[in-house]
């Protein structure tokens, strides 16, 4: 049949109509569907994170997350910033749940994932929709290649000490940093500095010095000539000190360095000791004017052995990251981030740059007009490494938590035995007392010194001179049932529910979360963590005995300050938990990085954590913190002359 063209036309017409009819209905129904994804609005949620809740609001259009607030927080300073300030970022970004936690402040992000997922909840979005939609790939950034007088691996304490100190002696300077983040173990630390302190020491009084600590020091067998020759000076420094008839507590960088040595089993390297301790006080002033700030007392930290430790005003590292960062930033240093160090350069037998891996996978050479700066840490998140080495506990598997930070997994040492280095004291790994029971971090624990503490077990008896070195401690807890104790404290660590621990944490929130218990009498506290009564309040009662007499304890306890006598009483659970390692990269007193010929690698130092020899088999507490300043500081210096 023949069909006009009047009527072709038609058809064509209606034909089109219909094709645009369907797209419209097709759009008008994509467009339906977009709109029920959120209903509009600003919906708030919490969640908990380290310090408490997270609180944060959400504002949704029809189809998107358009903002994400983090309203309030308690999360530590430089650790869960990072996650409140790139979380949120990333969800709206991506528009997806699907990102990753911030390595080393995963409780934050997970508690600032999980206000979002109820925000979504309550606009009435598709959770699962949200958790399963990958994130946008991110695209592969360009390779890098720069040029600098010195390049730092690692901008955890030491590292930074080394750039800013590499930045004072003339030197331009690159710090490159595996972790989204600067302060490695050092920001999450309860930050106690050990030095001898003229200034301060007459503040704490002569008996919290116990005169036959000393005598033994100064009476041991010596181990050679060096150790010899401090004795005789130790002798000399307190008979002068008794002469004088001082009231305050004796101390110096001689017996701090036999202390050190003692503490190490003299496996440690005394003339590194000797140096270090030295320095100890230089470095404190050296962090005072760049602007940090210490209280003016000293106390014990645990397994300090004397009352040299030092507070930082901030809590925890905070004061030494952002006092080091701050200088660095103002003198337009650069930082890079999640850039990771993989290889020394070396040209001609010197240490001449780093290769490292930038955020999206590009190559970053980084070359050194004079040395290179390994400050990368210890290995205490590293399960394989530590099972390498261990030999002295039962067992370093993933069983064991620790306290350290993500980032800790023994990169640096890698690195430094790759171009030659010899390592020292590796199988020398130290365990604390005090890990969380959860988590194995310090945080949450109710301590605030040695002197006004007591540990029981869960039978609610003592086990151990709580004054006592680090392993000995671990070990005590080790024998103890479920290897599990008790920190108890009075209202003298606590004299108010708002007053902090070493964490930034008021007691009144440890009670709230469960991660302490409060009590106004021991009986009533006994009840509340399950230990016979009886046996807590003569734990106490003898404890207190002790108190009264300086000394006369059980256990050989010599360091006290309060009775623990005085309403509300505290506890806090606690278990062993991987700290510190005491062995790494061999380094002389200018901090070169020894081969393992004996000679120095021309160009290569190393700072921190990441060596050994200088804390034997046992480091005291408070020692860390003040061997990366003085560490780091010559390591920079030494460095941006090119030694």
């Amino acid at each position: 049949m023949r069909v006009s063209g009047h009527r072709k036309r038609m058809v064509l017409i209606l034909a089109a109509l219909s094709v645009v009819a369907l797209l419209f209905g097709c759009a008008q129904t994509q467009a339906s569907l977009q709109k029920t994804v959120f209903r509009p609005g600003t919906y708030t949620a919490s969640a908990k994170g380290i310090g408490g809740d997270v609180k944060i609001s959400v504002t949704f259009s029809a189809t998107d997350i358009v903002s994400i607030k983090v309203d309030q927080h308690n999360e530590t300073p430089g650790v869960g910033d990072v996650a409140i300030e790139t979380i949120p970022e990333k969800i709206v970004k991506g528009q997806t749940l699907n990102v990753d936690t911030v390595a080393g402040a995963t409780i934050t992000s997970k508690a600032i994932l999980t206000a979002v997922e109820e925000c979504i909840k309550k606009a009435g979005g598709d959770v699962a929709a949200f958790k399963a939609k990958q994130p946008v790939a991110a695209k592969k950034a360009a390779d890098i290649t720069q040029t600098a007088d010195v390049v730092v691996i690692g901008a955890g304490g030491a590292g930074l000490a080394a750039a800013v100190s590499a930045h004072q002696a003339g030197a331009s300077v690159i710090v490159v940093e595996k972790m989204p983040k600067v302060g490695g173990n050092t920001i999450i630390s309860g930050a106690a500095y050990n030095s001898a302190d003229p200034e301060r020491q007459k503040n704490a009084p002569a008996s919290a010095g116990p005169e036959a600590t000393v005598m033994a020091l100064i009476n041991a067998t010596p181990a050679n000539e060096l150790h010899k020759q401090m004795q005789a000076t130790l002798k000399k420094e307190y008979e002068e000190y008794k002469a004088s008839g001082a009231t305050y507590l004796f101390d110096s960088p001689t017996l701090h360095a036999l202390q050190t040595f003692e503490g190490g089993d003299r496996k440690d390297d005394l003339v590194l000791i000797k140096n270090y301790t030295s320095k100890t006080l230089a470095g404190l002033h050296w962090l005072e004017s760049l602007g940090m700030k210490f209280t003016d007392t000293c106390f014990t930290v645990l397994g300090a052995l004397w009352q040299r430790s030092h507070k930082p005003v901030k809590p925890l590292g905070t004061g030494y990251i952002e006092s080091m960062t701050s200088y660095l930033s103002a003198h337009n240093v650069p930082i890079m981030l999640e850039t990771k160090a993989e290889h020394i350069i070396m040209d001609k037998g010197r240490a001449a740059g780093v290769i490292a891996t930038g955020p999206s996978g590009n190559k970053v050479t980084l070359y050194a007009k004079k040395g290179v700066v390994i400050a990368t840490g210890g290995f205490s998140k590293n399960i394989e490494m530590r099972q390498k080495y261990n030999t002295q506990w039962k067992t370093l598997d993933a069983s064991i938590p620790s306290t350290n930070h993500p980032g800790a997994t023994g990169d640096g040492i890698v690195m430094a035995q790759e171009v030659g280095s010899d390592l020292v004291g590796m199988e020398y790994i130290q365990l604390l007392p005090m890990g969380d029971p959860q988590t194995g971090s310090l945080s949450g624990n109710i301590e605030q010194g040695v002197e006004n503490r007591i540990f029981v077990n869960k039978e609610g008896n003592r086990f151990v001179a709580e004054d006592a070195r680090r392993d000995v401690m671990t070990q005590a807890l080790y024998q103890q049932p479920d290897a599990t104790m008790w920190v108890i404290v009075d209202k003298h660590s606590y004299p108010t529910g708002s007053t902090k621990n070493n964490f930034n944490e008021t007691i009144d929130e440890l009670v709230e979360s469960g991660r302490a218990f409060k009590a106004d009498t021991l009986e009533e506290l006994a009840a509340k963590i399950h230990v016979p009564a009886a046996n807590l309040v003569k734990a106490v009662a003898e404890f207190n005995k002790a108190v009264e007499k300086k000394g006369g304890d059980p256990f050989g306890r010599t360091l006290f300050a309060d009775k623990i006598d005085t309403p509300p009483f505290y506890a806090g659970a606690r278990v062993p938990t991987v700290h510190h390692t005491m062995g790494g990269i061999k380094i002389n007193t200018e901090t070169q990085v020894i081969s393992t010929k004996g000679t120095v690698i021309p160009g290569l130092y190393a700072a921190g954590e990441v060596t050994g020899g200088i804390h034997g088999t046992n480091r005291l507490g408070g020692n860390a913190l003040a061997d990366i300043i003085v560490h780091g500081r010559i390591a920079g210096s030494n460095a941006a002359k090119g030694m």
